[in-house]
């Protein structure tokens, strides 16, 4: 096998296993987690997440917030998230070029790199008396969807990637007095990774796709975990929540296929069973929500994303004779603020807004083509409108705006590989958020 083969399989594998190379296709929220898990709670920007009287869908923060239903109750939630990603100034050198480094060819602009996503939430909850309801719940607390397509200047990087979460919680909540409740759940979380990559000779003084082919790995695994929550009412018209969501082990399992391979001469890119161990972060919500007047409330809330799980990333092990592939996220615990307000603006209308921070958890050492995530601040608005008693539907918008960041990977190290890259990244997001909420 030749060294330039050699090491444009190293760079594939390297390229391929990252679960963030578009992260900004998860606009919504930093990271890759997702935020809308509420039209109700995105009204106000989360800012009463883990401590609403409003409704259930709450209790994904807090599972004790299931005591906010007095009957039978469904709530099903859908938000629309429409991401922007504009790539500029795309530079990218050829590792492989054994007379030297050369500028790969492709597009040196993307602005069609993130996908419209729809994210679904589904709440039930049954009182099983006066003080104890039970719970079930599916949400999809992480995911991302995007695809640069196989033409870019970075397409040896990454070219397509989705991850999906998908979990189901059973819940029980209880009010032990009239000052203090308290929740847990249990979670089944099934969660799905597609990567895609070119694969091949990337030197442009060959000519566009001389030696060049692809392949996409395909791994999932099913983990579980809990979450536990309190809520205080000291005094009324005053409540504090606090919720937990705890990390989730997944020891993925799949496998990589390559595509037009033949010509490149690689005994080593052969189709393979692949394995890894990743642990999505835990989550930590502390909420207010202070009554003002009879018709408005006050909400704050901080969450805590326990990121740093994901800190050493990814060692992919390979099923043949590749080496194992590792990449390094580099990701730190953050934090994300929000306040937002909450009116009645009469008996079949409530009215709702919001602003939050949300810090990323990239930093500027490992922010890469795969981890292009930056700060992010929402700006909500929303309102709930009752029909009935027993019915009522719920809208909210947030625009997101993402900061903009540039990536300078100058190809040594984990990029040795690869070759450097560098380009600028601006993102924004608009969320479209709808729900119907039914007792019986």
């Amino acid at each position: 096998m030749t060294t330039s083969s050699r090491c444009s399989s190293t760079m594939f594998k390297i390229s391929l296993v990252t679960l963030s190379v578009a992260a900004a296709s998860s606009a919504y929220s930093a990271g890759f987690s997702l935020g809308d898990q509420s039209a109700t709670a995105s009204g106000s920007a989360l800012s009463t997440a883990a401590a609403s009287s409003e409704d259930i869908s709450f209790s994904y923060w807090n599972p004790a917030l299931f005591l906010n239903a007095k009957k039978n109750t469904f709530y099903i939630s859908g938000a629309y998230i429409i991401p922007k990603m504009d790539v500029t100034n795309i530079e990218a050198t050829d590792a492989n070029n054994p007379t030297g480094n050369t500028a790969v060819d492709g597009s040196t602009t993307n602005t069609d790199s993130v996908d419209n996503t729809i994210v679904p939430s589904l709440y039930y909850a049954m009182p099983l008396s006066d003080d104890t309801v039970a719970g079930i719940s599916i949400n999809a607390p992480f995911g991302l969807s995007g695809d640069y397509g196989d033409d870019w200047a970075g397409r040896f990087h990454a070219t397509e990637t989705a991850l999906q979460d998908i979990a189901l919680s059973f819940s029980l909540a209880h009010r032990v007095n009239d000052w203090f409740s308290a929740g847990a759940s249990v979670q089944v979380h099934k969660a799905e990774v597609t990567l895609k990559s070119q694969v091949g000779n990337t030197s442009s003084a060959l000519g566009a796709g001389a030696l060049e082919g692809s392949g996409d790995i395909e791994a999932d695994d099913i983990g579980y975990g809990y979450s536990l929550g309190v809520l205080f009412t000291p005094v009324k018209g005053t409540r504090i929540g606090v919720g937990y969501r705890s990390k989730i082990d997944f020891d993925f399992e799949g496998d990589v296929k390559y595509n037009n391979v033949d010509n490149l001469s690689s005994a080593n890119l052969v189709n393979a069973d692949v394995s890894d161990s990743l642990t999505f972060p835990d989550v930590l919500t502390i909420s207010l929500e202070q009554a003002l007047t009879p018709k408005l409330k006050l909400g704050l809330s901080v969450i805590r994303t326990g990121w740093s799980s994901m800190d050493e990333g990814l060692n992919i092990d390979f099923d043949s004779d590749q080496p194992n592939s590792v990449l390094t996220f580099g990701f730190e615990d953050q934090w994300m603020y929000s306040a937002g307000l909450t009116y009645d603006y009469s008996k079949k209308l409530t009215l709702r807004t919001g602003i939050a921070r949300d810090n990323s958890p990239a930093t500027d050492e490992y922010r890469s083509a795969r981890t292009p995530d930056g700060d992010r601040t929402w700006y909500s608005v929303g309102g709930t409108y009752h029909f009935n008693d027993a019915s009522s539907a719920t809208f909210a918008y947030t625009y997101v705006d993402i900061e903009e960041v540039s990536v300078d990977r100058d190809g040594t190290g984990e990029d040795s590989a690869r070759g450097s890259y560098s380009a600028d990244y601006s993102s924004s997001a608009s969320v479209i958020s709808l729900a119907y909420n039914m007792s019986f």
